[in-house]
């Protein structure tokens, strides 16, 4: 049986500990909104005119039919930028998402076309289709941009600008999730605002460490080709965290994250789909930086430390951090929001900050025991460095 005494201290400690990751959460936010609100001047744009503004292509993967699928695509049709293609991905015709690119092209046609993906050389769904995007693009920069997001006007002209300095390697964007009708969407939501965009934030500026998102990642052919191009990462499932490191240790570049953060439209996802979803994120999270590491990053979930502490160290104080967690996540959770999308989050959607991120602790604790993903209909394990493997298969017989 197991000594009282030693239940009492470890209770203790991971009511210490859940203190301490509510400080690590403020500092997370603080430095979000150090971001979003510095007054450095932007890098000098480059000049205009013929030959000026480079032409861009966005590279833009499609798989099956993303909430509001058609505005996502509609806010790229009129960018304020005098030269750039969108290429619509699509795995084959029968993809639900090939009818929506062909009548975004055919609305669009000076904008839009529908690429369709030559062959499968690796295991990364969505590295395939770039592969066959890269070759079919027409121009030297590059952006890779996911199905579900929604850009401002100025979202190239921002990219542009900071590609032009050559000591600039890659830009990123952080996410602002919206939309949400029910309750797995907005739990989505409120992680993207309150963990996720701090959490890059705060590893660049405090940790020097630079986190890049595919939703959003922009960077020259020539350095995309210096890298061993998309091919080096075929068989990655974190292809973007993975390609923004190397730009730093391979190319001695610098991975910018923009100012503005782009929209990610999540709008009917259950719960279930959420927990789905953030046992994909903690598996990859493990593999991409070890046990160690990825252990140490439950201090930046305080209201999970201080719920398995209560039968631990019942009583009084435990119960006062427990509730001082869960209201200082949400009003961290509703700061950030306020910083990152219109409105940010009501007092009711807030409330539901403390089960999220209960759900999410959850799937913590799950990726120390599994190492296999679901992604898009693809069954994948998931090594050391995101590296992909294809399970084997089970016999029903058997």
């Amino acid at each position: 049986m197991q000594n009282p005494g030693m239940a009492t201290i470890l209770g203790l400690a991971l009511l210490v500990a859940s203190v301490v990751g509510l400080v690590l959460s403020a500092v997370e936010v603080i430095a979000l909104g150090a971001h979003l609100a510095e007054v450095l001047p932007r890098p000098a744009a480059p000049p205009s005119g013929p030959g000026g503004m480079p032409a861009i292509s966005l590279l833009k993967p499609l798989r099956g039919v993303d909430d509001d699928l058609s505005r996502n695509l509609e806010s790229f049709a009129a960018l304020d930028y005098p030269a750039y293609e969108v290429l619509l991905g699509v795995g084959n015709p029968d993809d639900p998402a090939h009818p929506v690119a062909q009548a975004a092209a055919a609305r669009w046609p000076e904008r839009f076309r529908v690429v369709l993906r030559e062959g499968e050389p690796g295991m990364n769904p969505k590295v395939n289709q770039l592969l066959t995007l890269v070759r079919r693009a027409r121009h030297d920069l590059l952006v890779v941009s996911d199905s579900n997001v929604r850009v401002a006007a100025d979202y190239l002209g921002e990219i542009a600008a900071h590609l032009h300095d050559p000591e600039v390697g890659m830009v990123t964007h952080l996410i602002a999730g919206v939309g949400e009708q029910r309750a797995g969407s907005l739990m989505e939501n409120l992680h993207l605002a309150g963990f996720v965009a701090p959490g890059i934030v705060a590893a660049k500026r405090v940790a020097g460490r630079d986190v890049v998102m595919g939703k959003s990642m922009a960077l020259r052919r020539a350095d995309l080709a210096a890298l061993g191009g998309f091919e080096s990462v075929q068989d990655v499932l974190a292809e973007d965290f993975v390609l923004g490191a190397r730009v730093r240790a391979e190319l001695g570049k610098r991975v910018v994250i923009a100012r503005r953060p782009i929209e990610d439209v999540s709008r009917s996802k259950d719960v279930a789909a959420f927990f789905a979803r953030c046992r994909r994120w903690t598996v990859l999270q493990r593999q991409l930086v070890g046990g160690g590491l990825y252990a140490f990053q439950v201090l930046l979930n305080p209201v999970f430390l201080a719920a398995l502490a209560q039968p631990l160290a019942p009583g009084p104080e435990a119960l006062a951090v427990l509730a001082a967690a869960c209201l200082g996540r949400a009003l961290l959770h509703g700061r950030a929001g306020r910083l990152l999308r219109p409105g940010g989050f009501g007092p009711v959607q807030l409330a539901a900050v403390p089960l999220k991120d209960l759900i999410f602790g959850l799937a913590w604790v799950a990726a120390f025991f599994e190492d296999r993903v679901d992604w898009r209909g693809h069954r994948l394990r998931v090594l050391r460095g995101s590296r992909l493997e294809r399970p084997p298969e089970v016999d029903p017989a058997g």
